[in-house]
């Protein structure tokens, strides 16, 4: 495979099993994140959902990825996840299958943006859920958030790459 250039250049699975392409959000604003049913951090999915309401007419995506990896915090089946993340928190942006976002076994796209938007002191790895990773409209990473980083604290942030 040619190295990637920007996150157009990448796929995944949805939550229901069919392949989806991240060209498709070509020329939109996308907020990734890695999601967990079962964190401190879990009540992010109702911000996330707010912005994603709030901004996707204007052009932002979120996709979800969840991962057991921090703490077993999402051991559910891909459906039990969907189901949670709808009843517990109206979810309705994209949600992809579960992944690993760090090590050998690591989706590619999380390898691509942990090395284009390294953490603390450099650090490429995912240090707990709901990290979260801003890509502007040229697919490119703006900026990476920390799990502590709410979704309503990004929109500043959002709102400017959207009118870039």
């Amino acid at each position: 495979m040619s190295t990637p250039t920007s996150i157009y250049d990448f796929e995944a699975t949805s939550i229901d099993g069919k392949t989806a392409s991240l060209a498709s959000q070509r020329g939109k604003v996308l907020l990734i994140v890695n999601t967990a049913s079962a964190c401190g951090f879990t009540p992010q999915f109702g911000g996330l959902e707010a912005l994603w309401k709030s901004l996707g007419a204007k052009g932002l995506s979120v996709v979800g990825f969840p991962s057991n990896e921090f703490g077993a915090q999402d051991p559910g089946s891909d459906s039990e996840i969907s189901s949670f993340c709808q009843i517990n928190y109206g979810v309705s942006f994209p949600m992809m299958a579960k992944v690993n976002v760090n090590g050998a076994n690591a989706h590619p796209l999380w390898k691509w943006l942990t090395k284009e938007a390294p953490g603390l002191l450099g650090s490429q790895a995912v240090k707990w859920n709901f990290t979260k990773f801003l890509v502007g409209k040229d697919g490119q990473v703006i900026k990476r958030y920390a799990p502590t980083d709410t979704p309503e604290s990004m929109r500043a942030d959002i709102e400017r790459a959207l009118a870039a």
